[in-house]
């Protein structure tokens, strides 16, 4: 299994950029599909981006689009998150997850429930 660990949370000023990392452990991660998903105090988990094992397929919410790129390095068994033109609305607990396959769904990627292992998450703040 592929064991997701975050880090690169923060706070940051509005506009600024922030770049979260998912180390894998345990399996190599082009071995899964990974997504990133943030929530919010009292909402639900909601997708933000995700890459398949390959790195060749890319999926984004609409507010991810032009803002935020998930990239892998498979050297490094490491997906990132570079985050940019971020607003007080990107505030929340980000949290990466495997899905057990190397692939995504491409009308279920952004479904908690396709994911199988997540990890602790990381906070990012952004400040007006």
């Amino acid at each position: 299994q592929v064991q997701p660990v975050e880090s690169g949370g923060g706070s940051v000023q509005a506009g600024g950029s922030l770049r979260l990392s998912c180390a894998a452990s345990r399996k190599p991660i082009s071995s899964a599909c990974i997504g990133w998903f943030r929530q919010t105090p009292g909402k639900e988990r909601e997708g933000v981006a995700a890459i398949d094992g390959a790195g060749v397929t890319t999926y984004y919410s609409d507010s991810a689009k032009g803002r935020f790129t998930i990239s892998r390095d498979s050297a490094k068994n490491t997906v990132y998150l570079q985050m940019n033109n971020l607003s007080p609305e990107d505030t929340a607990a980000y949290f990466c997850a495997a899905r057990q396959q190397w692939f995504c769904r491409e009308n279920f990627w952004s479904s908690t429930s396709e994911y199988n292992y997540w990890g602790q998450g990381t906070q990012v703040t952004v400040s007006s």
